[in-house]
């Protein structure tokens, strides 16, 4: 009889104090028990409310939860690691620290990694909301039916853009454990580097089925820690954090790539076909601003497609919110994101 759980559920915990009971209150009335809940809480300004919060929550579930506390701000990427590393599910599945779970997620999840025999990733389907959940918006569906992808870079490259949100993903804990490195920690992107080493091993699994909620409309936290300053700026999102984002995804492409020609080339060909979330963050800049942007983007080796120089025509005549109404509106017709 094994000793641990099927499922970690890993919540890196920075600030956001008041999503937090909500959160919990999501993961605990799965209709699933094989399951753990582990916290860290990465040295932030609230961490007094979040510990209060937590320790309500452990009177309660003392074998569900596992909360611990970094002795100093790590950072996304280190207090991702972490999160894995204190994990003791065969799966370490990831929850954004205001996001929600779907109702009978964790079942759902349970039976698709159960349907492949060497399951390495899940890459989810999810909504997002902002305000109440009862009001979710778009669906990010990226394929209309349940897949089981075979190890190697052909599966790398479909995972890979695919895993930046990481509310619903899940890891195979000890192969992501036997990889683990301090190389990007500054990038906030560690789960690319993760998952596209444990894919080349291990299978990658895709349901349709929504199981998290992604909160939008939230400031970003990024910024405070040692290796994050002078590249991220907590509170905004500026055109300059932007690009220091991408950069960072270019490198642990171009690093997982070193021994398999072909993958990077895979990986920057998706990338550039669905490259309008890249220009869309910046759009509301004034249009010099989001030029200027567009072409630094370009640099780094979006100027070759000609999908890239459609989203930024549009968005530059439409405008971000006009422009997501109408992908939007194809989406929902499809039902799914298009495949280009």
């Amino acid at each position: 009889m094994k000793s641990h759980p099927l499922i970690s559920v890993c919540i890196p915990a920075y600030n956001r104090a008041e999503n937090l009971t909500e959160l919990l209150e999501s993961i605990l009335s799965q209709d699933f028990e094989d399951f753990e809940i582990v916290i860290c809480e990465d040295f932030s300004p609230q961490r007094e409310s979040i510990r209060l919060i937590t320790q309500e929550y452990l009177i309660s579930n003392p074998s569900k939860i596992r909360y611990f506390e970094n002795y100093k701000n790590f950072g996304y990427d280190r207090n991702f690691r972490e999160l894995v590393s204190k994990s003791q599910g065969d799966f370490c599945v990831f929850v954004g620290n205001d996001d929600l779970l779907e109702v009978g997620a964790l079942s759902h999840i349970a039976d698709c990694l159960n349907k492949a025999e060497n399951p390495g990733a899940f890459l989810r389907t999810y909504r997002s909301f902002s305000g109440s959940k009862d009001s979710p918006g778009e669906l990010f569906r990226y394929f209309p039916n349940f897949q089981v992808f075979p190890p190697g870079i052909e599966t790398v490259g479909v995972f890979f853009r695919r895993f930046v949100v990481i509310s619903g993903l899940g890891i195979h804990r000890e192969t992501a454990n036997l990889v683990a490195t301090d190389r990007f920690d500054g990038t906030l992107l560690y789960q690319l580097y993760l998952v596209s080493k444990v894919l080349l091993q291990r299978e990658g699994v895709y349901s349709p089925r929504s199981v998290a909620l992604y909160r939008t409309g939230g400031t970003p936290d990024f910024g405070n820690s040692e290796l994050e300053k002078g590249k991220f700026v907590p509170g905004v999102q500026t055109p300059e954090s932007s690009i220091h984002f991408i950069e960072g995804l270019i490198r642990i492409a171009k690093d997982i790539s070193q021994d398999y020609p072909n993958l990077f080339s895979i990986i920057m060909k998706d990338m550039r076909a669905y490259s309008y979330p890249l220009l869309s963050i910046q759009a509301n800049q004034s249009f010099l601003v989001f030029l200027g942007y567009t072409i630094k983007l370009a640099k780094l080796g979006f100027a070759t497609s000609i999908y890239f120089w459609f989203y930024f025509i549009v968005l530059s005549f439409l405008g971000p919110k006009r422009t997501n109404r109408l992908i939007l509106l194809i989406k929902n017709r499809l039902g799914y994101t298009p495949k280009l």
